[in-house]
């Protein structure tokens, strides 16, 4: 198990809530004729319940995308909950796009879903909403009840589009594409471009108990699930997932997975570094409790001159700023990469000055030692071949199991 260390702060006496199990997204056209409106800023709120994100993706630059397209895209939900929204993304397009359609479904196979599923979503009450260069947008709540780690699919008809689009380049899941507006159709026929991204969506949130909240894992490609099995949803976020649905007495059930491949904490590449990017992906979801940042081997590998001081001055920053938005933050070590191209003893060194602050400075509220977990017995440097997805950086699926497993489900809330 994890090596983990506790900072207490002032921790108030949280009830603990046993969930139902949630049905598919239905309910009458009386209840929905009914239903509450929110906007980007201001989310719906019942008295004893709030917005909780159950999944996400971080936004990155795409290329330039068609401008009249259907995107059907297929994400996993953690936490279970009623009035469903999805957040759209226009941040790093420099044009408006149109969404002149938008409807959520859940899958039965591949592109088809399940018969009667499909509903339209509204955004300020319309059909279709325009969202300009740099922002985004969060849909009306659709009533009903979504199920927790329910195979949600939205699909979306995208008219207008020019220059990049936003989207995250990395899914790990077959999405599907085609030209035209199929968004409101459930068969599979017309689906005929399969793409391993995902478009335009960027986070999904559900309205449950005040005493319910998520934990969003910051991270690179490790975390994003490069080496884990396309479909199956086996990154380590999502076994940590599937735990916290089935633990009892915890109170943190949505995981939010906003790693990107590439990622570093301090320069801009393969998306904005997480110091800038902390806000957008991580801060401003709803009903967020604990970031679980896991991040640092690009930093470390990329020979660019970053020290042990520089990761620490970065890492204090992310934890400061969380702090200071009331949440908790774990920290994990990282892990090891011998045999890796880009090893070396330089690049080594960082890493096991970065690990030694991570486990014994206090700044953390707990630290989950994957280092530890994942490392041979025999050399301490490299991956365990067990766990070794290939490239000896990222672990295969029972690496990401092994991940999960190591999480105290208590540290998530710590403070």
């Amino acid at each position: 198990m994890s090596a983990v260390r506790f900072r207490r702060r002032a921790v108030g006496v949280v009830s603990v809530l046993v969930m139902a199990v949630c049905g598919p997204l239905t309910m009458s056209s009386a209840a929905q004729a009914q239903a509450p409106t929110g906007t980007a800023t201001t989310p719906a709120v019942v008295k004893g319940k709030h917005s909780v994100v159950t999944w996400g993706a971080s936004a990155d630059r795409q290329g330039a995308g068609p401008a009249d397209r259907s995107y059907r895209l297929i994400v996993r939900t953690s936490v279970g909950g009623t009035n469903m929204r999805i957040r759209l993304s226009n941040a790093f397009g420099d044009h408006p796009v149109t969404f002149a359609s938008a409807y959520a479904g859940l899958q039965q196979q591949g592109a088809a879903l399940v018969h009667g599923s499909n509903r339209q979503l509204s955004f300020g009450g319309a059909a279709s909403v325009t969202v300009p260069a740099g922002e985004t947008v969060l849909s009306d709540p659709l009533p009903g009840k979504l199920a927790a780690q329910a195979n949600l699919v939205i699909s979306l008809y995208v008219t207008g589009a020019q220059g990049p689009t936003t989207g995250h380049g990395m899914a790990m899941q077959t999405n599907y594409a085609t030209s035209g507006n199929h968004a409101a159709e459930e068969g599979a026929a017309n689906w005929t471009d399969p793409m391993g991204s995902w478009y335009w969506l960027d986070a999904v949130d559900v309205e449950t108990s005040t005493a319910i909240g998520s934990v969003v894992t910051l991270g690179d490609s490790i975390t994003d699930g490069w080496a884990s099995t396309t479909d199956e949803n086996r990154r380590w976020p999502d076994y940590l997932s599937r735990r916290l649905q089935a633990a009892s007495g915890i109170t943190v059930k949505g995981v939010a997975n906003e790693g990107i491949s590439g990622n570093k904490v301090l320069a801009d590449g393969a998306g904005q570094a997480a110091l800038n990017r902390l806000q957008r992906d991580v801060l401003s979801q709803p009903g967020v409790r604990t970031v679980f940042l896991f991040e640092g081997i690009n930093d470390i590998k990329a020979h660019s001159g970053v020290t042990v001081d520089d990761m620490i001055a970065g890492y204090q920053q992310i934890i400061d700023r969380a702090h200071a938005a009331g949440k908790c933050v774990v920290g994990a070590t990282v892990m090891p990469f011998k045999g890796w191209s880009e090893y070396d003893a330089a690049a080594e060194a960082v890493r096991q000055g970065v690990n030694e602050w991570i486990r014994n400075s206090g700044a953390l509220d707990a630290v989950t030692d994957f280092d530890k977990i994942t490392r041979s017995p025999y050399d301490q440097q490299l991956i365990l071949p067990f766990f070794d997805g290939g490239d000896h950086l990222h672990p295969n699926d029972k690496g990401m199991q092994a991940m999960a497993d190591a999480v105290d489900l208590g540290s998530l809330t710590s403070c």
